[in-house]
Order: structure tokens, then C-alpha cells, then sequence
């Protein structure tokens, strides 16, 4: 009888406390916040991008690969960044290098096979470090099997993943009969109109970009299910995220009235933030990323500063970042680099401080595969000061406000590429735009390929330069997909892992100053001198952890006072040698970059 009194009340306690576990296991306790902001893995990362085409070759047919990321890991590991984001792995037939992806569950064949992007991965997680990949779903390839289903009759149960029109009558033609006329003036990014003519049904489809990439229909529900599958199929497989491709781009107007001359001015704009985009974002965030820890980040084509929070904010459920253009993009006019102009840059970060709150996480980068080289666009690349500009880069990039992202060879110093002709270029929007402007007079083209020279993606896509042999040891083959750059003698990793003053072993101490301090992620941000044109100081606070980085954006020495409250402490990076310290007026050289503790 004892006993069984005391059986109901011991099953009811256990039943109690595996309640609790269960709960705690479902619902665990989020972590404390740090100035308000929840901390979390993705917003504590250093990131760096591949471009896997121009990485490292592994087995000599020019073209970089799978296995030869692998062959690098401890490279990467070594530098300290904890994130790699690695562009377009998948099958493709390279109309625009990877971003028109034929097959999403497959490995492009010039790069290895599945298994050789499985060991990939596991080398990565073995070396305590993530990986996210590109997801591209606002068009496929054309040669992707549901666009050819698309394209083969007006009935086909696919057609409508993508967008088919009628087109417009045009004036007849030498037959007497009308010509078609696009559905619409909406212009390509790659040049030309973005409607295709396709013969076989008599319509034309859409692509905002290349020819071969055909747009797809996201207020299709099946499109939609199809890219949260594929999303699954690899985060299933231990991938830790994604970068998303021109995602705000992904819901259209169907009626697709003309665009204003106003809109035409800035198309990215006029493309973006569709009338369904935030409600396939949260869609897909429930339907995917919340069921797995993952990190996202959107290519925020035409999104201003003022839209961000409606992405990224931790009430939205829809992106944890995005790339805002504002800062790579300032001193750009078109093909053409603009006068450099200190104090607009830093106004881009006081807005990004001010405009985003403790619930909305920014992002930092200058570079990308989009982009030209750091150095060459905001730094200085001639041989005497490369290396300081580099290093100083570097500095801003690692302690400003938000999640760094690195691009390949930046922490080398790699510079832009001499290109000499159109023959020099690779890439598919340099050929349009040589086609739709020098061939039909608009440009000369001296004139074309010298702005180029300045502000081409092909500068960034040169093959990494690993050491002084033959084509920098990217690859033992002869010819490689792109031209190395010739300087590779001068800048490559083997020399700079050696030489402990390098542009690399710098970056790899300003990752390591990063890490150590939680000021340089979750501190407060303060431009203490806005209206200086050559100097860019500012301060990063959390709590007693405060710091002080003064960069001298310019050749000229420059002796700084700082303003009155502010006093150096102890150094803690620099990338000069200095003595200088526990005062309140430094003597700067030319493109000197300094972190101070302050007092």
C-alpha cells in the first residue's frame, strides 16, 4: 500500500521535469543581449567569398575547382575567417559563369562531382568552420529542363514557371506583314531589351539579365516549393546557409506596364521590391531557413537604406542581412570610377548607424566577384603605397559596424587587371555593352576599354596568385580561363605567408583583434570627425571596451589633433611602425592606419 501511494507522485515529478527538458530542448533560452543586440554566430563571422572558377586548380585544365578549395582550407583557416561563401558551384553552361544554373541538385563538371563538393564541406566543418553557398532563383538557364518544358508548347504544365508574353504589333515588314514589338520597353541589365522573341510559340519570355536566363514566375506556387526543395536538398547535406541572388527581384507586376523615363534611370530600383517580394521572403523563411540554424544574406538590388528593415528586421522572419550598395558603389558613374570623396563615404555609414537599429544587422564589404579590386578602387595600388592602402582597407573593413565579408586575394593586395582589348575580357555584360555601345558609335572604344580598366568584374575574376611559378600556381596547365594578373611575381600568398609585414599577415591580425573584441561587433559606432577629407576617425564602444581607428585616406603625412574628448591609449594594430601613443596628436604618413584603446 506504501508503495503505491508513492508511485503517483514520483510519475508525476518525472513527468514534470521532462517537461521542462522538452521545452527547454524546443524553445531554448535565447542568450543575453550585448547592447541590445542577440548575439548569434552569424553576426560574430568574418566571411570570406570564392570565386571557385579563379581559386585553385587542382587537376590542370585551367579552370579552378572543388578539390582545389579543398587543397586551401588551412590557407583559410589559417587567415581566420569562420565563414566561407562560396558562387555558383552547379551545373551551368556558363553564359554567365555560373549564375544560369542548368541543374540545382548537381556540381558543374569543369569544378569535380558531388563527392568532391562532400569532402569540401567536411573539410570545412572538420576545421570549425561554415559554409554558405549562392542560391540564384530569380532565373535558371534556358537549358535548365523546365525551361525547355516551358518553351516546347503554349499547354506544356511548366509553361507558366516562367513569363511568356504576346508581343506588341509593330510596323510591317519587308514581307508587308507587322513586325512584334517587345511586350514592353523593360531593359536587360546585360544590354538590349529584357524580352526574348522564341519562334517555336510566338511569344517572348523575360530575362532581366542574359538572354539564356530566363526569369522565373514566383506567383507560380510550384516554382516556389521547387526552390524550397533544393534549398533543403543542401542545407540537408550540413550547408550552414545562403547568399541570395538579386532576391528582391523575385516578385513581378504581371501586367508589366512600361516603365517611366524616371524608372528607367535606375531599372534596379524599378525591378525591386514587388508587390508579393516580402511575402515569398517570410514564406520561405517559414517554410525553410527557420527549421535549420542558418545564416542569409540577400544581393539587395535596389533596396534603399530606408526599405532594409522591412528585410532584415528580427520581427520580419525574413533575411538576417543584406548587401546594401551604397558605399561599393558611391564613387561609381556607370563604366566610370568618380573623384574619391572621403567624406561621402563615411556619411554612408553614419546613415547605415543610424538607420538600422539594434533588430536590424548591416553588413561591411567593399569587393566582391561584381566589383573591381579593393585596392585599386578605394586605395592606391601603385608600388609604393599598395601595401599601407591594403592593410588600411583592411582595418576599416574589420572594425566597422556589422558582419565583414572578405573577397579572394584582397588580403594579398591584388590589383586590377591591365586589359589591353575586348579580347582581354570574359565577361558577358562587358561583351553586350561593347556591342550595344562602341559598335554602334556611341563610345570609342580606347574610351570604353579604359573606363573598364577601372571598373570591370573581370579585374576581380583574375585566377588567385599562390606563388611566383608559372600563371602564379593557380595551375599547371598552360592557358588558363582568364588572364592571370602579370604582377602575380611581385603579390601572391607565398611570399606574404613568409614575410611577417604583408598585406596577408596584417589581415590575419585584424581578423584575430576582431575576434578577441565584441566592441568590434555588437560596440557602438561614432564618426568623430565627419567633415575631414582625408582622415576618417571613429570610435567603437561596449561599455569600458573602447577603441579608436584613425585611417588616412590620402599620400600626404598629416598631423591629426583629435577632438577634445578623445585621447590615444595603448596601440593595438597598425600598419606602420609607430611610438606613439597616450596622446592627443598623431603624426599620420600616407595611408597610415591606426587602432588605439582609448583612454
Amino acid at each position: 500500500m506504501m508503495i503505491r501511494q508513492w508511485i503517483a507522485p514520483v510519475l508525476m515529478l518525472v513527468s514534470f521535469f521532462s517537461a521542462i527538458t522538452d521545452a527547454q530542448t524546443v524553445n531554448p533560452a535565447k542568450p543575453a543581449a550585448i547592447n541590445g543586440y542577440e548575439p548569434t554566430w552569424w553576426k560574430e563571422a568574418v566571411v570570406y567569398q570564392i570565386y571557385p572558377r579563379s581559386f585553385k586548380d587542382s587537376n590542370g585544365d585551367g579552370v579552378g575547382d572543388l578539390p582545389g578549395i579543398t587543397s586551401k582550407l588551412d590557407y583559410l583557416q589559417q587567415l581566420g575567417v569562420n565563414v566561407i561563401w562560396l558562387s555558383p558551384h552547379y551545373d551551368s553552361p556558363n553564359a554567365d559563369n555560373g549564375y544560369d544554373i542548368r541543374d540545382y541538385r548537381k556540381v558543374m563538371s569543369e569544378f569535380g562531382m558531388m563527392v568532391d563538393f562532400d569532402k569540401m564541406l567536411a573539410g570545412i566543418k572538420q576545421r570549425h568552420m561554415r559554409l554558405i553557398i549562392d542560391l540564384v532563383v530569380n532565373h535558371t538557364s534556358d537549358e535548365h529542363r523546365w525551361f525547355v518544358e516551358s518553351r516546347s508548347s503554349k499547354d506544356n504544365p511548366y509553361r507558366d514557371f516562367y513569363f511568356w508574353r504576346d508581343g506588341k504589333p509593330g510596323p510591317a515588314g519587308a514581307d508587308g506583314k507587322p513586325t512584334l514589338l517587345a511586350p514592353n520597353n523593360d531593359p536587360s541589365f546585360f544590354s538590349g531589351s529584357a524580352w526574348q522573341f522564341d519562334p517555336k510559340t510566338n511569344q517572348f519570355y523575360l530575362h532581366y539579365f542574359a538572354v539564356k536566363q530566363p526569369d522565373l514566375n514566383w506567383d507560380n506556387p510550384k516554382v516556389r516549393e521547387e526552390v524550397y526543395s533544393l534549398m533543403r536538398f543542401w542545407l540537408d547535406k550540413g550547408v550552414d546557409g545562403f547568399r541570395m541572388d538579386v532576391i528582391p527581384l523575385i516578385s513581378k507586376n504581371p501586367a508589366f506596364p512600361d516603365l517611366t523615363p524616371e524608372q528607367l534611370k535606375n531599372v534596379g530600383k524599378a525591378y525591386a521590391n514587388g508587390p508579393h517580394m516580402h511575402e515569398y521572403l517570410q514564406e520561405m523563411n517559414r517554410n525553410v531557413m527557420a527549421k535549420y540554424d542558418v545564416m542569409t544574406v540577400g544581393e539587395a538590388l535596389g533596396i534603399s537604406l530606408e526599405q532594409t528593415p522591412l528585410i532584415v528586421g528580427d520581427d520580419r522572419h525574413e533575411l538576417n542581412m543584406i548587401f546594401n550598395f551604397d558605399a561599393v558603389r558611391f564613387n561609381r558613374d556607370g563604366l566610370k570610377l568618380k573623384p574619391f570623396d572621403l567624406p561621402t563615404l563615411k556619411a554612408i555609414y553614419t546613415r547605415h548607424a543610424e538607420q538600422l537599429d539594434t533588430h536590424s544587422w548591416d553588413t561591411v564589404f567593399l569587393a566582391n566577384h561584381d566589383n573591381p579590386r579593393l585596392v585599386s578602387t578605394f586605395g592606391d595600388d601603385a608600388p609604393q603605397f599598395r601595401v599601407r592602402s591594403a592593410k588600411l582597407l583592411q582595418t576599416m573593413l574589420l572594425t566597422l559596424r556589422g558582419t565583414t565579408f572578405l573577397y579572394q586575394g584582397d588580403e594579398l593586395g591584388m590589383t586590377n587587371y591591365p586589359f589591353q582589348s575586348i579580347g582581354d575580357f570574359n565577361d558577358i555584360e562587358v561583351k553586350n555593352a561593347y556591342k550595344a555601345r562602341v559598335l554602334t558609335g556611341q563610345i570609342p572604344e580606347a574610351t570604353f576599354i579604359a573606363d573598364l580598366r577601372t571598373t570591370s568584374r573581370d579585374n576581380a575574376r583574375t585566377p588567385m596568385q599562390w606563388d611566383g611559378s608559372p600563371n602564379g600556381g593557380f595551375t599547371t596547365a598552360s592557358k588558363t580561363w582568364l588572364a592571370v594578373n602579370p604582377d602575380y611575381k611581385q603579390i601572391n600568398a607565398a611570399r606574404q605567408i613568409a614575410d611577417p609585414d604583408s598585406v596577408y599577415n596584417y589581415t590575419k591580425q585584424a581578423i584575430a583583434l576582431r575576434h578577441a573584441h565584441q566592441a568590434f561587433v555588437y560596440g557602438d559606432y561614432k564618426d568623430v570627425d565627419p567633415e575631414n577629407r582625408s582622415i576618417y576617425a571613429y570610435t567603437r564602444s561596449l561599455g569600458a571596451d573602447r577603441f579608436l581607428v584613425v585611417l588616412n585616406f590620402s599620400e600626404a603625412e598629416n598631423v591629426y589633433k583629435l577632438p577634445e574628448s578623445l585621447e590615444a591609449g595603448a596601440l593595438v594594430l597598425g600598419n606602420l611602425p609607430t611610438s606613439e601613443k597616450d596622446t592627443k596628436t598623431l603624426h599620420l604618413s600616407g595611408w597610415e592606419a591606426r587602432v588605439y584603446r582609448l583612454k
